[in-house]
């Protein structure tokens, strides 16, 4: 994410939080309002950001570079010398080996 993905974030999740501080919500249907008008907010803010600086506030960046593998693959991570295999690791750290799951 970048700095204004994040800071439009905080945004709507200020303006829901204060919505609701002041009005009150209760059950499901009035705090689904709240967010909506909360996300409303960052909406509001997104659309202004980008006309006045005519650029995009969303980017295809992903920060926290996600790798997927298959359950039955084994891989060895060379840094830490962990075995990833069936959603388990297996700390290899000298004489300490533990074993716990990957959740």
């Amino acid at each position: 994410m970048t700095d204004i993905e994040i800071a439009l974030t905080n945004v709507g999740e200020i303006a829901t939080r204060d919505i609701a501080k002041s009005e009150h919500p209760k059950g499901l249907k009035e705090n689904l309002n709240v967010a909506k008008r909360g996300g409303g907010v960052a909406k509001g803010t997104r659309d202004l950001y980008e006309k006045e600086t005519k650029k995009s506030a969303i980017s295809n960046k992903n920060n926290l570079n996600y790798k997927y593998i298959e359950d039955a693959k084994l891989i060895k991570d060379k840094e830490s010398k962990n075995l990833v295999y069936n959603n388990t690791i297996k700390v290899c750290n000298g004489e300490n080996n533990n074993v716990r799951k990957n959740n």
